[in-house]
């Protein structure tokens, strides 16, 4: 059974950065794509950034230009880096990965931009 195990959450000041990190365990089947989502108290869950095998990426309006989306194959691992965090980006955010047959997902990670 793959597990996805998230990292790197946290309490930031706005202004701040963190850098998030999700690794499968077990072994993964390619192509597949990996996103990042987030869940604000009372809202929908929402796709904040993803990724393709080939390294496209696209990314929610809301945070272009602030986040980047990465992924280390060899690791089965994705990343998110956050930068000139906003109260607005206080929410728990998810990692999944889907391909042929599966589709995984993270437990959640909280991060919270306050001062």
């Amino acid at each position: 059974q793959v597990q996805l195990v998230e990292s790197g959450g946290g309490l930031m000041q706005p202004g701040g950065s963190l850098r998030l990190s999700c690794a499968a365990s077990g072994s993964i089947f390619s192509p597949n794509a990996m996103a990042w989502y987030r869940q604000a108290p009372g809202k929908q869950r929402e796709l904040v950034a993803g990724i393709s095998s080939g390294g496209s990426t696209n990314y929610a309006d809301s945070v272009k230009g602030r986040f980047t989306i990465s992924r280390d194959n060899a690791k089965n691992t994705v990343y998110l880096q956050m930068n000139s965090l906003k109260p607005e980006d206080t929410a728990v955010y998810y990692c999944r990965i889907n391909g042929p047959g599966y589709d995984y997902w993270g437990q959640g990670t909280q991060v919270t931009v306050s001062s």
